[in-house]
């Protein structure tokens, strides 16, 4: 019987040495830098910590067809650009020359049908506020061969193509880019600070009322409901391809 319980102890004891092996690899396998974990996790502490004071199931707004992300144009970036120079023109009392958002920042689509304040955070994990940036031509087409070698990014106030990954036919309100000439651009503070390579923007004088552009779009879209219209946007060929 002594036997067959010692024999019984080991059994256990070494399956349980193999499990922790086991979790220990699965858990080295997905490092805390993974960005689908990251994601996973800030979604769902930003929306229960929203839940607190708002009803995220509440409705903003209808799509009446889905709003999809994709390069180098789509409806959703066209959406949330227009949003982003729009409350930046309301917020600091300027005139707004162009506004970009970060194309990899949008973390999914808006479905057709209802728009509630959940589906916005999904669309929009990370806490952005709306920076106004005053940058010379030659500074703002750096800028933009940026965004060209990464596919393109969604934008407002401005048109051009992307051949061989750099930035053409630059028109900013119609007008060609001039190199010795200021503009006014909106991003969030994150490309602001140098974030994704926009190392060009380091150093330069920012203006931040610490608005959160997600708060600006939900508001947005709120006003296409308040009008009695639905959630729309389309390709206007902001930016194209040429080979």
């Amino acid at each position: 019987m002594k036997v067959l319980l010692f024999t019984i102890y080991n059994l256990l004891f070494c399956l349980s040495i193999i499990h922790a092996q086991s979790y220990e690899y699965m858990y080295k396998k997905q490092p805390a830098n993974d960005s689908t974990i990251n994601i996973k996790t800030y979604n769902n502490q930003h929306l229960n910590a929203y839940a607190d004071s708002t009803d995220t199931s509440k409705v903003i707004g209808f799509a009446i067809a889905p709003l999809y992300k994709k390069q180098p144009e789509s409806p959703l970036g066209n959406l949330m650009a227009d949003c982003m120079k729009l409350y930046a023109e309301k917020l600091y009392n300027k005139n707004v020359d162009a506004a970009f958002v970060n194309f990899s920042g949008m973390r999914a689509y808006i479905p057709k049908g209802d728009i509630t304040i959940g589906t916005i955070f999904k669309v929009m994990p990370y806490d952005n506020k709306i920076v106004l940036l005053s940058i010379q031509g030659n500074i703002f087409r750096q800028f933009l061969d940026h965004q060209a070698s990464l596919g393109g990014w969604p934008c407002s106030g401005i048109s051009m193509t992307i051949k061989d990954k750099q930035a053409i036919d630059i028109q900013i309100n119609n007008q060609p880019l001039e190199d010795t000439k200021t503009y006014t651009v909106a991003v969030a503070d994150y490309i602001a600070n140098g974030g994704n390579q926009c190392t060009m923007f380091k150093g330069l004088l920012q203006l931040n009322k610490n608005h959160l552009f997600r708060t600006a779009l939900i508001d947005y879209i709120a006003s296409f409901t308040k009008a009695g219209k639905p959630v729309t946007a389309t390709i206007e060929n902001r930016i194209v391809y040429r080979n």
